[in-house]
């Protein structure tokens, strides 16, 4: 079966499906790091990416944000910045699998037993929580900024970057 759109997971819909104790098994997240760059250094400056909407990030999409903004940032140099995934993909997506093409009408059983297969993960997110977070020196500030900003391509929802510690340097 194909991976259906983004745009079919993005709103939040009915209540959180999270006990994997009684599921019959969870696709692994595509989420590989949490946390770049220099972890034990103290950075004067924090960006972090927030979302503007209530929305439902799929796993997928934090890893190419993530990716994205990681790629700008490993230009710096590993000891100028602190990369951090701020949100966890809970949440496990269902979907019922529906049969195409021709003679599917013989296979597929419709909404008969329609609660669907685990197919994936995502996180809730509420309006202007974060998603990621950055911290740096003044010298990587545009750059870091840039780098949130290629992340938010990734997401499903408007976002905006907020600029929390060392206002006195983003000018």
């Amino acid at each position: 079966m194909v991976r259906k759109p983004a745009s079919m997971y993005r709103e939040i819909k009915g209540q959180a499906y999270t006990r994997r104790e009684y599921m019959g098994g969870v696709p692994a997240s595509r989420l590989s790091q949490f946390e770049m760059g220099d972890l034990k250094a103290d950075f004067p400056i924090k960006i972090t990416l927030r979302v503007e909407n209530r929305v439902q990030i799929r796993h997928t999409a934090l890893e190419s944000g993530r990716i994205a903004a990681n790629r700008v940032l490993g230009k710096l140099g590993v000891s100028n910045y602190h990369f951090t995934v701020r949100t966890y993909p809970h949440m496990v997506l269902r979907e019922n699998k529906m049969a195409t093409g021709a003679g599917a009408d013989r296979v597929s059983s419709g909404m008969r037993n329609g609660f669907g297969k685990n197919v994936g993960t995502a996180a809730r997110l509420e309006r202007g929580q974060a998603v990621y977070t950055i911290r740096c020196t003044p010298a990587v500030f545009n750059s870091a900024k840039d780098a949130l900003w290629r992340a938010s391509m990734k997401m499903p929802s408007p976002c905006y970057i907020d600029v929390e510690e060392g206002k006195e340097y983003a000018k």
